[in-house]
Formats: C-alpha cells, sequence, structure tokens
C-alpha cells in the first residue's frame, strides 16, 4: 500500500496537478487576504500599490514553487536557477521585442503601418507589471512544471505536443480568428523550444515579457485585446493576414514566420547538443 501510495504521490500528474492548485491557492491568497488589504488601505492611488502588489505576487509564486519542489522532490530547483539570469534576462527580452519590431519595421516598409505620436501618458508601470506576473504564471506553470515533467516522463516530443495543445487555450481571447489557432501551436512551440534549450524558465519568461511589451509599446492590440496602453500611437491598415487585425502584431503572418523560424532554429541546436529526451523516465521509481 505504501509503494502504491509512494507512486501516485511521486507521479509526474499528481505532481503538475498539486504544483499549480498550491502554488497558484498561495498567490490568490497572499495577494486577496494580506497584499491588497494591507497596501490599499494606505496607499489610494492604485497606479501606485498595484505594482507593489504585482511585485509581492511575483516573489510570492517564485519562491512558493521553489520550496514546494525543493520539498517535494528534494532536489535542486534547477529551472530556477539564475547563473545565467542577467545574459538570459537581457536575451530574452530582447529577441522578444526584436521580433515584434521586426514585424512593425516591415509593415511600415510595406505601407500598412503609419507613427502618429509618442507619449508615456497612456502607459504604467501598473499595466507593465501585470504583464510580468501574467507571463510568470504561464511560463512557471506551462514550462518550468508541465513541460518539465512530461519531458522527465514521456520525452521531449510529446511533451512539447501537449504543451503546443495547452497554448491553444488563448483561442478563447477577445476577436481570435481561426489562424489564431495555428499561432497559439507555433507559440507553444517556441516558447517550448526556449525552455528545452536552456532548462530554465528565465530565457521563455523574458522573451514573452519583451513580446508582450513591444505590441502595446508600438500601438498594437495585445492578444485582442485594446486596454493595455499604448506608448506609440498608431494606425495598422493592410490586409488582416499582415497587420493581424484586432487580435494584433502578434497575429501577422510576418510575426509568426519569425517566431517559428526560432523554435525550429532552438530545436536544431537542441537536437545537436543532446538536449532531445527521446525516451521514457519514470522519475518517481527512486522515490519507491
Amino acid at each position: 500500500m505504501a509503494v502504491s501510495f509512494k507512486r501516485v504521490l511521486y507521479h509526474p500528474i499528481t505532481k503538475i496537478i498539486l504544483g499549480i492548485t498550491i502554488c497558484f491557492s498561495l498567490l490568490v491568497g497572499v495577494q486577496n487576504l494580506i497584499s491588497k488589504p494591507l497596501f490599499y488601505s494606505f496607499i489610494k492611488n492604485k497606479n501606485i500599490a498595484d505594482p507593489i502588489i504585482h511585485s509581492i505576487s511575483f516573489l510570492v509564486l517564485v519562491f512558493g514553487y521553489f520550496y514546494l519542489f525543493r520539498f517535494y522532490d528534494k532536489r535542486e530547483i534547477k529551472e530556477l536557477s539564475i547563473t545565467q539570469l542577467p545574459k538570459e534576462m537581457f536575451g530574452g527580452f530582447s529577441l522578444g521585442f526584436f521580433t515584434i519590431s521586426l514585424s512593425v519595421f516591415i509593415l511600415y516598409l510595406l505601407g500598412y503601418y503609419q507613427f502618429l505620436s509618442i507619449s508615456t501618458e497612456n502607459y504604467s508601470l501598473k499595466l507593465f507589471m501585470t504583464l510580468v506576473v501574467a507571463a510568470l504564471i504561464e511560463d512557471l506553470f506551462h514550462r518550468g512544471l508541465i513541460l518539465r515533467e512530461l519531458e522527465n516522463w514521456l520525452g521531449t516530443h510529446i511533451a512539447v505536443a501537449v504543451v503546443m495543445l495547452i497554448e491553444t487555450w488563448h483561442i478563447f481571447n477577445p476577436n481570435a480568428t481561426l489562424f489564431s489557432f495555428f499561432v497559439s501551436l507555433c507559440w507553444g512551440f517556441t516558447m517550448s523550444m526556449l525552455f528545452v534549450y536552456t532548462k530554465r524558465v528565465w530565457l521563455p519568461f523574458f522573451f514573452h515579457l519583451g513580446w508582450n511589451f513591444a505590441q502595446p509599446f508600438y500601438g498594437s492590440n495585445l492578444t485582442g485585446l485594446d486596454d493595455m496602453g499604448r506608448i506609440i500611437t498608431s494606425e495598422f491598415e493592410g490586409p488582416v493576414l499582415f497587420t493581424g487585425g484586432a487580435i494584433g502584431i502578434e497575429d501577422s503572418i510576418l510575426t509568426v514566420s519569425f517566431l517559428l523560424s526560432i523554435g525550429i532554429f532552438l530545436y536544431y541546436r537542441a537536437n545537436k547538443e543532446g538536449k532531445i529526451i527521446k525516451r521514457k523516465r519514470l522519475i518517481y521509481e527512486s522515490k519507491t
């Protein structure tokens, strides 16, 4: 009975369920029961209070995950290792921002993008910190937990395929189209390869952050949302296939092509460097 219980307890699916449930519950609990009541009580301006609350939520989620799996797995939490953090932070953010920038530049050359003005009045630290926490939740759970556990259990190819399907939840965002389904699959593939290549969450996280920041920066909707602020006031006029339509520039065929190219390149490098796990490894057997 004890052996069977340990098999269930240390099964990858159990770890995924418990990891998401405990970490997310901790995040919501601290935010709603401690952070918000505390800071809203003496900081009336939410544009000031919310960035502080989001910063605390970020730390709660990272440290909650770290100590949970340090206790649960009794291992070094390599997916949160900060040994390469400066390089992955700068490189990831720059690559994500550059990918969107390249699409915008091509649209400009084609006459589909027009710059009107620039101002920081319509963008705030509150909006940016919202993107930070949202990106961390997705990347920590999708890449650091689900992809990592499934990769060690079933191999890289199956794990990436599963995460690609999970990413299709984005089609429920406002203004999503059939093409958005394909975009979500490409997003899941490339974000997975960013993790597979480094085995850490920081490169995909900062790529995600640069990607999400660049869209309102250039005046685009963000995944169908038109209330995420903007720094550059602009106009996107042209075929939806190129501009992304109401979804935003991330749904442009140009952006998706660049995104997919990054994923394919990283897959090639990961395969060449022996980072693709091809055999099933029951990581919970040692616990029994």
